[in-house]
């Protein structure tokens, strides 16, 4: 009987078959994984923009006229302060004053403990710290007394996530949310 053993080119060439066949899975998985890291960072991007987005639509929606002119200008409805497009103010349905900013990359809410705009508080973040805000408006239609509209109010803005290598692209949203009172002369 003679010595039976595998020779160097037959380990060699079983390894790069075993390494061929391995590395299609290996790849595979490697790309569901990446897929998935996006799927949650899309998921959590949509689930903050649509809070963000329904809690100012709900407030905006239910925002009252300011008869007095101590959170806005008597007689309106809303008002974009100092003609800054990226901020608007408005008397709530608790009749509180509250605004809605831009400050760095993220949507800032303000309210104040009564009617006028003194009061306003430090305020709180509506969206997460990895997000980042970029062109966001307040577009006002019918806000003053006089114009015999009904107001309403369109919200721009665009919204990335900012984790490194998530390759999601920036998302934008617009909506239009008109008040629930009409706007009657008084």
């Amino acid at each position: 009987m003679g010595n039976r053993g595998y020779t160097l080119i037959e380990v060699l060439i079983s390894i790069t078959i075993f390494g061929v066949v391995l590395a299609g899975p290996t790849g595979l998985f490697v790309l569901s994984l990446r897929n998935q890291n996006m799927s949650l960072a899309l998921g959590e991007t949509i689930d903050n923009t649509s809070h963000a987005v329904e809690y100012m639509s709900r407030a905006l929606r239910m925002a009252r006229k300011d008869r007095i002119g101590d959170c806005i200008t008597q007689n309106y409805n809303y008002e974009n302060p100092g003609a800054n497009a990226s901020k608007i103010r408005f008397l709530n349905y608790q009749e509180y004053c509250q605004e809605f900013s831009l400050i760095g990359n993220q949507i800032l809410q303000k309210k104040s403990s009564d009617n006028t705009v003194a009061n306003l508080g430090s305020g709180a973040y509506l969206t997460s710290d990895d997000l980042t805000i970029s062109n966001f408006q307040f577009l006002i239609v019918g806000g003053g007394q006089d114009d015999n509209l009904q107001p309403k109010i369109t919200i721009i803005f665009e919204i990335a996530k900012d984790s490194a290598g998530s390759g999601l692209p920036a998302i934008n949203v617009q909506t239009t949310v008109s008040q629930r009172n009409l706007d009657v002369t008084y």
